[in-house]
């Protein structure tokens, strides 16, 4: 499958349109890791535990998102975009969304 943040596919074009796709996940951390990371604020410089959160809540958002896209027979999925919002004070949520479709050689 194709996945792609681009509205087109080099030498193809889009046969079908299959709908929005999408795939998310709300991430916190363990409490231990969370004060460490406040401690770490103070001095500044960058939260590791928080950039590896963000990382693994990235790529798990992207899977379910191509996995939505399988689910309905696309060849690929176009138009690619992530957001991330705070759903409460220790949790962001990471979502994945775009276009699923179906694709055709150009002539």
């Amino acid at each position: 499958m194709i996945l792609t943040t681009t509205e087109e596919v080099p030498g193809c074009a889009v046969g079908e349109i299959l709908g929005v796709v999408f795939g998310n996940t709300v991430r916190t951390k363990h409490l231990g890791k969370d004060v460490m990371a406040g401690l770490k604020s103070i001095v500044g410089g960058e939260l590791q535990e928080y950039t590896d959160m963000l990382s693994d809540a990235r790529t798990e958002a992207y899977n379910r998102m191509a996995n939505a896209a399988r689910d309905l027979g696309a060849d690929a999925v176009v138009n690619i975009r992530f957001t991330t919002s705070q759903t409460m004070a220790t949790a962001a949520e990471l979502l994945a969304y775009g276009t699923a479709v179906r694709l055709v050689p150009k002539k």
